[in-house]
């Protein structure tokens, strides 16, 4: 069986390590009620361009089990549609375990309220979204938008954001 050597290169033929970027920060909002859409998108662009990212990453992730991050059209009748599936897939009313506080025992804070369905319909959903940055932008497509899923009621929410790539010439990472 024949072997392949490979040659170790120069280290002085090697081009210098490009600079990286990284920037973390936070989206903090109260949402406005059940199953609301809260469109981020402008909140993300704005954090690629605090960031001085030129091409790169943006991941995006919410810190709840009930409420969930989306990519997709905002269209009114389509995002009742999703809210739709969802109430039939999870219904309010449903008796979910969760919600027995007579015999559950575990994670349990003040002033817990009933969620199981929020929870069962953050499920299907996503907790984390990566989303490309090219020319300094978001790269989405034309009808994409980055929303916030609220699957419980209106309650006080935070989005992690990180963004790692290539800096913008000139930004502080340059």
């Amino acid at each position: 069986m024949a072997t392949t050597r490979l040659e170790r290169p120069e280290t002085a033929s090697l081009p210098p390590p490009a600079p990286l970027c990284t920037w973390s920060g936070r989206i903090d909002l109260r949402t406005p009620g059940p199953m609301s859409f809260v469109d981020l998108t402008e909140r993300l662009a704005r954090c690629v361009h605090r960031a001085g990212l030129e091409h790169g990453l943006l991941s995006v992730q919410c810190l709840h089990t009930s409420a969930a991050l989306l990519v997709n059209e905002d269209e009114p009748l389509l995002l009742d549609d999703f809210r739709s599936l969802l109430d039939r897939w999870a219904p309010r009313e449903r008796r979910w375990q969760h919600d027995r506080f007579d015999v559950r025992t575990v994670n349990l804070g003040p002033g817990e309220r009933p969620n199981g369905h929020a929870h069962a319909r953050a499920l299907v959903l996503r907790s984390t979204e990566t989303l490309h940055v090219s020319g300094g932008h978001l790269r989405l497509g034309r009808w994409q938008r980055v929303f916030l899923v609220e699957c419980d009621d209106a309650r006080d929410r935070t989005v992690s954001v990180l963004a790692l790539g290539a800096p913008r010439q000139g930004s502080p990472c340059a």
